[in-house]
């Protein structure tokens, strides 16, 4: 059970991360995620590893059917996909540190 577990975070992680580079892949997109989420480009790096972010970046998609459906089509997955990685990623609501 818990081999199954590990394997369905980390299939959802790595949608996660290909919804990441997906959003980077259009400025607008891009630019809208960086002001919503407060984070800057620089920080993009060390933050893309946290699952809370990870779910945050699932989150974000999620909430705008366009890029949803988009993004869906382009990972060969189904809308309702997402939201499932995003709860498998605790689907808890994301927020920086700020130091």
């Amino acid at each position: 059970m818990k081999a199954a577990m590990d394997r369905s975070r980390e299939a959802a992680e790595n949608l996660a991360i290909q919804a990441l580079s997906y959003i980077g892949g259009d400025p607008a997109q891009l630019g809208r995620f960086l002001a919503l989420t407060g984070i800057g480009p620089a920080d993009l790096r060390r933050v893309a590893g946290e699952s809370g972010f990870l779910a945050g970046v699932l989150d974000f998609v999620a909430g705008d059917e366009t890029l949803l459906v988009a993004f869906a089509a382009e990972a060969g997955v189904k809308p309702g996909e997402i939201n499932r990685a995003r709860a498998a990623l605790g689907g808890g609501d994301w927020e920086r540190d700020v130091p």
